[in-house]
Protein backbone atom coordinates (compact mmCIF):
# COMPACT_ATOMS: atom_id res chain seq x y z
CA UNK A 1 0.00 0.00 0.00
CA UNK A 2 1.39 3.38 -1.04
CA UNK A 3 2.11 5.57 2.00
CA UNK A 4 2.87 9.27 2.36
CA UNK A 5 4.80 11.00 5.12
CA UNK A 6 3.27 14.06 6.72
CA UNK A 7 6.57 15.54 7.83
CA UNK A 8 5.02 18.37 9.82
CA UNK A 9 3.00 15.86 11.89
CA UNK A 10 5.59 13.10 12.10
CA UNK A 11 3.22 10.42 10.83
CA UNK A 12 2.60 8.33 7.72
CA UNK A 13 -0.79 7.73 6.12
CA UNK A 14 -1.98 5.46 3.35
CA UNK A 15 -2.33 7.49 0.17
CA UNK A 16 -5.76 5.91 -0.32
CA UNK A 17 -8.28 7.03 2.27
CA UNK A 18 -11.64 5.34 2.76
CA UNK A 19 -14.43 7.90 2.39
CA UNK A 20 -17.44 6.71 4.37
CA UNK A 21 -20.21 8.66 2.66
CA UNK A 22 -21.18 6.25 -0.11
CA UNK A 23 -21.54 2.83 1.51
CA UNK A 24 -23.98 0.45 -0.23
CA UNK A 25 -27.51 0.90 1.07
CA UNK A 26 -30.68 -1.11 1.44
CA UNK A 27 -34.07 0.41 2.22
CA UNK A 28 -32.41 3.77 2.86
CA UNK A 29 -29.88 2.47 5.41
CA UNK A 30 -26.29 1.22 5.22
CA UNK A 31 -26.12 -2.36 4.00
CA UNK A 32 -23.92 -3.33 6.91
CA UNK A 33 -22.73 -6.78 5.85
CA UNK A 34 -21.21 -5.65 2.55
CA UNK A 35 -20.04 -2.32 3.98
CA UNK A 36 -18.19 -4.09 6.78
CA UNK A 37 -16.54 -6.42 4.27
CA UNK A 38 -15.40 -3.35 2.36
CA UNK A 39 -13.89 -1.66 5.40
CA UNK A 40 -12.27 -4.92 6.53
CA UNK A 41 -10.68 -5.52 3.14
CA UNK A 42 -9.36 -1.97 2.92
CA UNK A 43 -7.95 -2.01 6.46
CA UNK A 44 -6.31 -5.42 6.07
CA UNK A 45 -4.77 -4.21 2.81
CA UNK A 46 -3.10 -1.26 4.50
CA UNK A 47 -5.61 1.58 4.29
CA UNK A 48 -5.19 3.42 7.58
CA UNK A 49 -7.14 6.67 6.98
CA UNK A 50 -10.89 6.41 7.59
CA UNK A 51 -12.96 9.51 6.86
CA UNK A 52 -16.54 9.98 8.05
CA UNK A 53 -18.75 12.90 9.10
CA UNK A 54 -21.79 13.82 11.17
CA UNK A 55 -24.30 13.98 8.26
CA UNK A 56 -23.11 11.02 6.16
CA UNK A 57 -25.82 8.41 5.57
CA UNK A 58 -28.32 10.45 7.54
CA UNK A 59 -26.13 10.32 10.63
CA UNK A 60 -25.52 6.55 10.47
CA UNK A 61 -21.96 6.61 9.11
CA UNK A 62 -20.14 7.58 12.31
CA UNK A 63 -22.02 4.98 14.34
CA UNK A 64 -21.34 2.25 11.78
CA UNK A 65 -17.66 3.15 11.42
CA UNK A 66 -17.26 3.19 15.20
CA UNK A 67 -18.78 -0.27 15.49
CA UNK A 68 -16.69 -1.83 12.68
CA UNK A 69 -13.35 -0.23 13.58
CA UNK A 70 -13.74 -1.04 17.29
CA UNK A 71 -12.39 -4.55 16.59
CA UNK A 72 -9.04 -3.17 15.46
CA UNK A 73 -6.31 -1.61 17.65
CA UNK A 74 -7.14 2.10 17.90
CA UNK A 75 -3.55 3.15 17.27
CA UNK A 76 -3.45 1.18 14.00
CA UNK A 77 -5.55 3.64 11.97
CA UNK A 78 -6.34 7.33 11.68
CA UNK A 79 -9.93 8.40 12.19
CA UNK A 80 -11.22 11.61 10.60
CA UNK A 81 -14.57 13.27 11.19
CA UNK A 82 -15.97 16.76 10.99
CA UNK A 83 -17.80 19.44 12.96
CA UNK A 84 -21.07 20.21 11.07
CA UNK A 85 -20.84 24.00 11.06
CA UNK A 86 -24.42 24.51 9.80
CA UNK A 87 -25.64 23.05 13.10
CA UNK A 88 -23.30 25.10 15.27
CA UNK A 89 -24.71 28.39 16.54
CA UNK A 90 -22.80 28.53 19.81
CA UNK A 91 -19.73 27.03 21.42
CA UNK A 92 -22.05 24.83 23.49
CA UNK A 93 -23.48 23.38 20.25
CA UNK A 94 -19.96 22.47 19.12
CA UNK A 95 -19.13 20.83 22.44
CA UNK A 96 -22.36 18.83 22.48
CA UNK A 97 -21.83 17.55 18.93
CA UNK A 98 -18.18 16.66 19.52
CA UNK A 99 -18.99 14.63 22.64
CA UNK A 100 -21.74 12.83 20.74
CA UNK A 101 -19.28 12.04 17.94
CA UNK A 102 -16.86 10.45 20.41
CA UNK A 103 -19.76 8.32 21.67
CA UNK A 104 -20.90 7.29 18.18
CA UNK A 105 -17.35 6.46 17.08
CA UNK A 106 -16.63 4.58 20.34
CA UNK A 107 -13.33 6.35 20.82
CA UNK A 108 -11.61 8.69 23.26
CA UNK A 109 -10.05 10.87 20.58
CA UNK A 110 -10.27 11.89 16.93
CA UNK A 111 -7.08 11.91 14.87
CA UNK A 112 -8.09 14.36 12.13
CA UNK A 113 -10.87 16.78 13.13
CA UNK A 114 -12.18 19.14 10.48
CA UNK A 115 -14.37 22.21 10.39
CA UNK A 116 -16.80 20.88 7.79
CA UNK A 117 -17.34 22.70 4.48
CA UNK A 118 -15.77 26.07 5.22
CA UNK A 119 -16.87 29.01 3.13
CA UNK A 120 -16.28 32.64 3.91
CA UNK A 121 -19.38 33.10 6.06
CA UNK A 122 -18.91 29.91 8.07
CA UNK A 123 -15.27 30.73 8.69
CA UNK A 124 -16.17 34.15 10.09
CA UNK A 125 -18.78 32.54 12.35
CA UNK A 126 -16.30 29.95 13.64
CA UNK A 127 -13.79 32.66 14.49
CA UNK A 128 -16.40 34.84 16.22
CA UNK A 129 -17.68 31.91 18.33
CA UNK A 130 -14.18 31.06 19.57
CA UNK A 131 -14.35 27.55 18.12
CA UNK A 132 -10.75 27.55 16.90
CA UNK A 133 -9.50 28.36 20.41
CA UNK A 134 -11.67 25.53 21.76
CA UNK A 135 -10.21 23.12 19.17
CA UNK A 136 -6.74 24.09 20.36
CA UNK A 137 -7.82 23.21 23.90
CA UNK A 138 -9.11 19.81 22.75
CA UNK A 139 -5.79 19.20 21.03
CA UNK A 140 -3.88 20.07 24.20
CA UNK A 141 -6.10 17.62 26.10
CA UNK A 142 -5.43 14.85 23.56
CA UNK A 143 -9.04 14.59 22.44
CA UNK A 144 -8.09 15.53 18.91
CA UNK A 145 -4.65 15.19 17.36
CA UNK A 146 -4.78 17.37 14.26
CA UNK A 147 -6.93 20.38 13.37
CA UNK A 148 -8.01 21.06 9.80
CA UNK A 149 -10.88 22.09 7.57
CA UNK A 150 -12.69 21.01 4.44
CA UNK A 151 -13.44 23.68 1.89
CA UNK A 152 -16.03 24.77 -0.68
CA UNK A 153 -15.64 28.35 -1.89
CA UNK A 154 -13.44 30.51 -4.10
CA UNK A 155 -9.64 30.56 -4.15
CA UNK A 156 -9.64 34.01 -2.56
CA UNK A 157 -11.55 32.68 0.45
CA UNK A 158 -9.26 29.65 0.61
CA UNK A 159 -6.21 31.92 0.74
CA UNK A 160 -7.74 33.92 3.58
CA UNK A 161 -8.53 30.80 5.61
CA UNK A 162 -5.33 28.82 5.08
CA UNK A 163 -3.13 31.81 5.97
CA UNK A 164 -5.20 32.74 9.05
CA UNK A 165 -3.40 30.31 11.36
CA UNK A 166 -1.12 27.30 11.32
CA UNK A 167 -3.32 24.40 10.22
CA UNK A 168 -2.24 20.78 10.62
CA UNK A 169 -3.90 19.82 7.30
CA UNK A 170 -6.76 20.76 5.01
CA UNK A 171 -9.15 18.98 2.67
CA UNK A 172 -10.13 20.29 -0.77
CA UNK A 173 -12.11 19.17 -3.79
CA UNK A 174 -9.56 18.54 -6.54
CA UNK A 175 -9.27 16.40 -9.65
CA UNK A 176 -8.04 16.77 -13.21
CA UNK A 177 -11.34 18.33 -14.33
CA UNK A 178 -11.59 20.87 -11.47
CA UNK A 179 -8.17 22.51 -11.60
CA UNK A 180 -9.69 25.99 -11.85
CA UNK A 181 -12.64 25.47 -9.49
CA UNK A 182 -12.72 26.30 -5.78
CA UNK A 183 -9.16 26.05 -4.38
CA UNK A 184 -7.91 24.42 -7.57
CA UNK A 185 -4.33 24.50 -8.83
CA UNK A 186 -3.66 27.82 -7.09
CA UNK A 187 -4.85 26.38 -3.79
CA UNK A 188 -2.63 23.34 -4.23
CA UNK A 189 0.38 25.57 -4.88
CA UNK A 190 -0.34 27.70 -1.82
CA UNK A 191 -0.74 24.65 0.44
CA UNK A 192 2.56 23.34 -0.90
CA UNK A 193 4.26 26.68 -0.21
CA UNK A 194 2.90 26.72 3.36
CA UNK A 195 3.61 22.99 3.82
CA UNK A 196 0.01 22.22 4.77
CA UNK A 197 -0.71 18.53 3.97
CA UNK A 198 -3.62 18.05 1.60
CA UNK A 199 -6.42 15.52 1.84
CA UNK A 200 -8.39 15.29 -1.40
CA UNK A 201 -12.13 14.77 -1.78
CA UNK A 202 -14.12 14.33 -5.00
CA UNK A 203 -11.07 12.63 -6.49
CA UNK A 204 -13.26 10.82 -9.03
CA UNK A 205 -15.91 13.57 -9.04
CA UNK A 206 -18.59 11.41 -7.45
CA UNK A 207 -17.97 8.67 -10.03
CA UNK A 208 -18.01 10.92 -13.11
CA UNK A 209 -14.32 10.24 -13.80
CA UNK A 210 -14.76 6.46 -13.58
CA UNK A 211 -16.42 6.03 -16.96
CA UNK A 212 -16.82 8.00 -20.18
CA UNK A 213 -18.10 7.53 -23.69
CA UNK A 214 -16.26 4.60 -25.35
CA UNK A 215 -14.16 6.80 -27.63
CA UNK A 216 -12.90 8.86 -24.66
CA UNK A 217 -12.10 5.74 -22.66
CA UNK A 218 -10.13 4.45 -25.63
CA UNK A 219 -7.80 7.46 -25.28
CA UNK A 220 -6.77 6.06 -21.90
CA UNK A 221 -6.86 2.40 -22.94
CA UNK A 222 -4.57 3.04 -25.89
CA UNK A 223 -1.83 4.05 -23.44
CA UNK A 224 -2.45 1.69 -20.51
CA UNK A 225 -5.06 -0.91 -21.45
CA UNK A 226 -4.73 -2.75 -18.14
CA UNK A 227 -5.58 0.29 -16.00
CA UNK A 228 -9.15 1.17 -14.98
CA UNK A 229 -10.52 4.56 -15.99
CA UNK A 230 -10.89 5.56 -12.32
CA UNK A 231 -7.23 4.79 -11.64
CA UNK A 232 -6.13 7.61 -13.95
CA UNK A 233 -7.83 10.20 -11.73
CA UNK A 234 -6.28 8.72 -8.59
CA UNK A 235 -2.80 8.45 -10.09
CA UNK A 236 -3.01 12.03 -11.42
CA UNK A 237 -3.54 13.22 -7.86
CA UNK A 238 -0.88 10.92 -6.46
CA UNK A 239 1.66 12.47 -8.81
CA UNK A 240 1.48 15.64 -6.67
CA UNK A 241 3.71 15.36 -3.57
CA UNK A 242 1.75 17.69 -1.27
CA UNK A 243 -1.26 15.37 -1.51
CA UNK A 244 -1.01 12.94 1.40
CA UNK A 245 -4.45 11.26 1.34
CA UNK A 246 -6.78 10.71 -1.62
CA UNK A 247 -10.27 9.93 -0.41
CA UNK A 248 -12.49 7.61 -2.40
CA UNK A 249 -16.13 7.19 -1.42
CA UNK A 250 -16.37 3.53 -2.35
CA UNK A 251 -19.80 1.95 -2.64
CA UNK A 252 -19.07 -1.68 -3.59
CA UNK A 253 -16.46 -4.39 -3.08
CA UNK A 254 -15.31 -4.24 -6.72
CA UNK A 255 -14.59 -0.52 -6.27
CA UNK A 256 -12.51 -1.27 -3.19
CA UNK A 257 -10.64 -3.98 -5.06
CA UNK A 258 -9.95 -1.72 -8.04
CA UNK A 259 -8.65 1.08 -5.81
CA UNK A 260 -6.47 -1.33 -3.84
CA UNK A 261 -4.98 -2.55 -7.09
CA UNK A 262 -4.14 1.05 -7.98
CA UNK A 263 -2.47 1.86 -4.68
CA UNK A 264 -0.80 -1.47 -3.95
CA UNK A 265 1.06 -1.19 -7.26
CA UNK A 266 1.19 2.58 -7.33
CA UNK A 267 2.81 4.44 -10.19
CA UNK A 268 2.87 8.19 -10.65
CA UNK A 269 1.87 9.32 -14.14
CA UNK A 270 4.75 9.63 -16.57
CA UNK A 271 5.01 12.46 -19.12
CA UNK A 272 3.09 10.56 -21.79
CA UNK A 273 0.31 9.72 -19.36
CA UNK A 274 0.08 13.31 -18.11
CA UNK A 275 -0.22 14.45 -21.72
CA UNK A 276 -2.97 11.88 -22.25
CA UNK A 277 -4.93 13.30 -19.30
CA UNK A 278 -4.60 16.78 -20.80
CA UNK A 279 -5.94 15.49 -24.12
CA UNK A 280 -8.87 13.80 -22.41
CA UNK A 281 -9.72 16.97 -20.48
CA UNK A 282 -9.76 19.00 -23.71
CA UNK A 283 -11.96 16.41 -25.39
CA UNK A 284 -14.42 16.25 -22.49
CA UNK A 285 -14.70 20.02 -22.26
CA UNK A 286 -15.29 20.23 -26.00
CA UNK A 287 -18.48 18.20 -25.46
CA UNK A 288 -20.19 20.86 -23.40
CA UNK A 289 -23.68 21.42 -24.73
CA UNK A 290 -23.85 25.16 -24.17
CA UNK A 291 -21.36 27.96 -23.56
CA UNK A 292 -22.98 29.10 -20.32
CA UNK A 293 -20.42 30.53 -17.88
CA UNK A 294 -22.78 30.57 -14.89
CA UNK A 295 -22.57 34.37 -14.60
CA UNK A 296 -26.28 34.52 -13.63
CA UNK A 297 -26.99 37.70 -15.58
CA UNK A 298 -30.13 35.88 -16.76
CA UNK A 299 -31.41 35.51 -13.21
CA UNK A 300 -33.92 35.81 -11.75
CA UNK A 301 -36.01 34.36 -14.54
CA UNK A 302 -39.56 35.83 -14.63
CA UNK A 303 -40.91 32.29 -15.01
CA UNK A 304 -38.77 30.90 -12.18
CA UNK A 305 -36.56 28.69 -14.36
CA UNK A 306 -33.12 28.04 -12.83
CA UNK A 307 -31.35 28.63 -16.12
CA UNK A 308 -27.65 28.33 -15.12
CA UNK A 309 -28.29 25.21 -13.04
CA UNK A 310 -30.13 23.49 -15.89
CA UNK A 311 -27.39 24.36 -18.35
CA UNK A 312 -24.84 23.03 -15.87
CA UNK A 313 -26.65 19.68 -15.73
CA UNK A 314 -26.92 19.60 -19.50
CA UNK A 315 -23.22 20.28 -19.90
CA UNK A 316 -22.41 17.42 -17.52
CA UNK A 317 -24.55 15.13 -19.65
CA UNK A 318 -22.58 16.11 -22.73
CA UNK A 319 -19.18 15.89 -21.06
CA UNK A 320 -19.55 12.68 -19.09
CA UNK A 321 -22.30 10.92 -21.00
CA UNK A 322 -24.08 9.62 -17.91
CA UNK A 323 -27.75 9.78 -18.86
CA UNK A 324 -29.05 8.07 -15.72
CA UNK A 325 -27.19 10.42 -13.36
CA UNK A 326 -28.15 13.51 -15.37
CA UNK A 327 -31.82 12.57 -15.53
CA UNK A 328 -31.88 11.83 -11.81
CA UNK A 329 -30.29 15.21 -11.04
CA UNK A 330 -32.74 17.04 -13.30
CA UNK A 331 -35.72 15.36 -11.67
CA UNK A 332 -34.48 16.76 -8.35
CA UNK A 333 -35.04 20.31 -9.62
CA UNK A 334 -38.25 21.79 -8.23
CA UNK A 335 -41.12 21.29 -10.74
CA UNK A 336 -41.74 25.03 -10.89
CA UNK A 337 -38.08 25.68 -11.81
CA UNK A 338 -37.57 23.23 -14.70
CA UNK A 339 -37.01 24.32 -18.29
CA UNK A 340 -40.55 23.55 -19.46
CA UNK A 341 -41.76 26.51 -17.39
CA UNK A 342 -40.06 28.90 -19.85
CA UNK A 343 -42.59 31.51 -21.11
CA UNK A 344 -40.40 32.39 -24.13
CA UNK A 345 -40.37 36.01 -22.99
CA UNK A 346 -36.75 36.49 -24.05
CA UNK A 347 -35.74 38.64 -21.07
CA UNK A 348 -32.75 36.36 -20.45
CA UNK A 349 -31.43 36.64 -23.98
CA UNK A 350 -31.33 40.42 -23.78
CA UNK A 351 -28.82 40.35 -20.91
CA UNK A 352 -26.77 37.21 -21.70
CA UNK A 353 -23.10 38.22 -22.25
CA UNK A 354 -22.62 35.09 -24.38
CA UNK A 355 -25.62 35.97 -26.60
CA UNK A 356 -27.04 32.49 -26.18
CA UNK A 357 -30.39 31.51 -27.70
CA UNK A 358 -31.57 30.57 -24.23
CA UNK A 359 -35.21 29.88 -25.09
CA UNK A 360 -34.40 27.29 -27.74
CA UNK A 361 -31.54 25.83 -25.68
CA UNK A 362 -33.78 25.36 -22.63
CA UNK A 363 -36.26 23.40 -24.73
CA UNK A 364 -33.48 21.18 -26.05
CA UNK A 365 -31.96 20.75 -22.58
CA UNK A 366 -35.31 19.69 -21.11
CA UNK A 367 -35.78 17.00 -23.76
CA UNK A 368 -32.24 15.60 -23.48
CA UNK A 369 -32.07 15.68 -19.69
CA UNK A 370 -35.24 13.63 -19.45
CA UNK A 371 -33.66 11.13 -21.84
Amino acid sequence: MEKRKLENLGIETSLLGFGCMRFPTKDGHIEEVEAEQMLDLAYKSGVNYIDTAWPYHGGESETFVGKVMKKYPRESFYLATKLPLWEVHSLDDAKRIFNKQLEKLQTDYIDFYLCHAFNGQRFDEVVSLGILDWLDELKAEGKIRYIGFSFHDSYEVFERIITYRKWDFCQIQYNYMDTNDQAGDKGYALAEKLNVPLVIMESIRGGELASFAPDVEQMFKAVRPEKSIASWALRWLGTKPQIKVILSGMSSLPQVEDNLNTFENFEVLNEKELATVDEVVKEIRSRRKVGCTGCRYCMPCPAGVVIPHIFGLWNKLGMYGNQERSTRSYKQVKPEETADNCMKCGACEGVCPQHLSIRDLLEQAHTELLG
